[in-house]
């Protein structure tokens, strides 16, 4: 079974992916990888579409200051993507082969938008208001460039064959999770 597991900036979705890890699940980070990629695969072509000036000293990729500059331009989120998307697509279905067990989570915030739910048996949407997404984000201003530049929950919604509400507490999400997975026996 494999499980998509998306949601808006903040909302939860990495939390809720740890949990499905501590029930058994084995979890696939598209976050981690699009971070490892841009070490490695998408370097050159990053640094070639976007400038010397995305560096830092050391010559690595400055996420912050890329992430600026791509949530701030569609087009240049879109140009960003079109390098990133399929190597990042590449890994995860590389890393789906190669885990043993059967029970996969992919976490990805841009699942629906890059079509990688289609992999997926399950999609869960992790559900939360822009209120409590903007309180658990450290810079304010950078999330809210973020979130207007992600595919709206509601569409995200229509999507899933499970919401986990996470507007309350952990426990109540792990409830949650606890009860999708009961669902499946």
């Amino acid at each position: 079974m494999i499980i998509g597991v998306t949601g808006s900036f903040a909302s939860g979705k990495t939390t809720a992916a740890n949990m499905f890890r501590e029930l058994g699940y084995s979890v696939i980070d598209a976050d981690k990888i699009g971070h490892d990629i841009l070490k490695k695969e998408a370097y050159g072509k990053v640094v070639k579409a976007f400038g010397k000036e995305i560096l830092k000293k050391n010559k690595q990729i400055n996420r912050k200051n890329l992430g600026n500059r791509v949530f701030n331009d569609k087009n240049q989120l879109k140009k960003l993507n079109k390098i990133t998307h399929p190597i990042i697509f590449k890994k995860i279905r590389e890393r789906i082969k190669k885990i043993k067990s059967k029970k996969i989570i992919i976490d990805a915030a841009v699942l629906i938008e890059a079509k990688w739910y289609k992999v997926c048996d399950k999609v869960v949407v992790i559900k939360i208001n822009k209120s409590n997404q903007l309180k658990r984000a450290k810079n304010k201003e950078y999330a809210e460039s973020i979130i207007k530049n992600q595919l709206p929950q509601n569409k995200k919604l229509k999507y899933a064959d499970f919401v986990v509400d996470n507007n309350k507490s952990l426990n109540n999400a792990r409830k949650q999770i606890i009860g999708i997975l009961e669902s499946f026996n």
